[in-house]
């Protein structure tokens, strides 16, 4: 998703409520406002203590329900990093990085590449047209791989 302003995701969330038939709360205009002012990554208990801290009050279930609207708006990404619980990124934040998940820590670190994402975005399918995509490569961290040498050294 290109980048565009705060009223134009309203907008477009707005059009989405209409169209699947949701009420048009203050509590999700809220939730959307807020969401897409993070930067990077966040779970729901993030996202529900930053609004608990910003002295706006909403139930769980609110949030849970209005991060899944958010979702199939396609205002919000959905990330699930191995065996780490699900996190969100606001959809023009995710668009042009791929993920670097350390198997051992957990540590996400966003990687930029060009050159990959027009191969990905270039390449043809039968039958299919592609809308958007995700990378998530999995391996060790700089400070995990030297950790663990470290241990295997004392070992032997």
């Amino acid at each position: 998703m290109d980048k565009i302003s705060a009223l134009q995701k309203r907008e477009l969330f707005t059009e989405y409520l209409t169209r699947k038939g949701h009420r048009k709360t203050p509590e999700r205009y809220a939730i959307l406002d807020h969401v897409c002012a993070i930067n990077g990554h966040f779970d729901v208990e993030m996202l529900y203590q930053s609004l608990e801290g910003a002295n706006f009050h909403v139930s769980r279930a609110t949030l849970y329900n209005t991060i899944e609207l958010l979702v199939d708006a396609r205002l919000l990404v959905r990330h699930q990093f191995g065996t780490q619980g699900v996190q969100y990124e606001c959809a023009e934040k995710a668009a042009g990085h791929f993920h670097l998940v350390c198997s051992h820590c957990g540590r996400i670190q966003e990687y930029k590449d060009l050159a990959l994402k027009a191969s990905v975005l270039s390449k043809k399918f039968t039958k299919f047209t592609p809308e958007y995509f995700s990378m998530y490569i999995f391996g060790l961290c700089s400070k995990c791989k030297y950790a663990l040498k470290r241990k295997e050294k004392k070992e032997y």
